[in-house]
């Protein structure tokens, strides 16, 4: 069974005080004990005040590794882009922010590519923090044709492309992912959501546990450590 604990805030806010401050002691952690930290962090809007309270902190940043946890196959310079995002807030003070994808337009090579710049870094990651959307995605692991490829990818494997289907509307772009043992072999996951409806779906994902239809919870079930949820209206 998952074990998972829900944090519940007012607003945004408070969910992003308390957010950037757990990040902060993961990072710190980390640091002592190996005097570096790697994170994976989620793209779209909610984690944009959290990523703006976790940089304004004092903390070693020059020591600290940043990746997206998905990419979308974009320009980096385009405004879709999670890296372009990361790397906005994070290198100014003092990360280091590192693109898992390149200028190549066939998604599965750029999956390959993606595992290859993986490879070189010092793994597991410190934290995996995840998102949520409206449909059950987590990462970019999206229904479709390479879901099971996602999810069943081996264990040495650290990301994949994957043409979601149905497209998102927003974005309606193939994607760059880690694989479901890559977020799973995270010294720590965390997950930010907003909303009753997204609740409303994650806690149902994570009852059905294996059998949920919906990515996260296929990701989730196999998690062997605690997931804290980090929720606000």
């Amino acid at each position: 069974m998952i074990e998972a604990e829900f944090w519940d805030y007012d607003n945004i806010e408070e969910m992003a005080d308390a957010v950037a401050g757990d990040i902060g002691f993961i990072v710190e952690s980390a640091l002592e004990a190996r005097n570096a930290a790697l994170l994976a962090m989620p793209g779209g809007n909610t984690p944009k005040p959290i990523y703006a309270k976790l940089a304004a902190a004092v903390l070693p940043w020059k020591r600290v590794t940043i990746i997206p946890g998905d990419e979308r196959l974009v320009p980096m310079d385009s405004e879709l882009s999670n890296v372009r995002a990361l790397a906005q807030v994070f290198i100014p003070a003092g990360a280091r922010v590192i693109p898992i994808t390149g200028d190549i337009a066939d998604y599965k090579l750029a999956g390959n590519s993606a595992d290859a710049r993986l490879q070189d870094l010092s793994w597991p990651p410190d934290l995996v923090w995840l998102g949520m959307g409206s449909d059950g995605h987590t990462a970019s692991i999206f229904a479709g044709p390479d879901f099971q490829s996602a999810l069943d990818a081996p264990r040495a494997r650290r990301a994949i492309g994957v043409m979601p289907d149905p497209m998102p509307a927003e974005v309606p772009v193939a994607r760059v992912t880690l694989t479901r043992a890559a977020i799973l072999s995270a010294r720590t996951i965390l997950i930010t959501i907003t909303g009753q409806d997204k609740r409303d779906l994650l806690e149902q994902a994570i009852k059905d546990g294996q059998s949920s239809k919906l990515p996260i919870g296929r990701v989730l079930a196999e998690a062997e450590q605690p997931i804290d949820i980090h929720w606000a209206p």
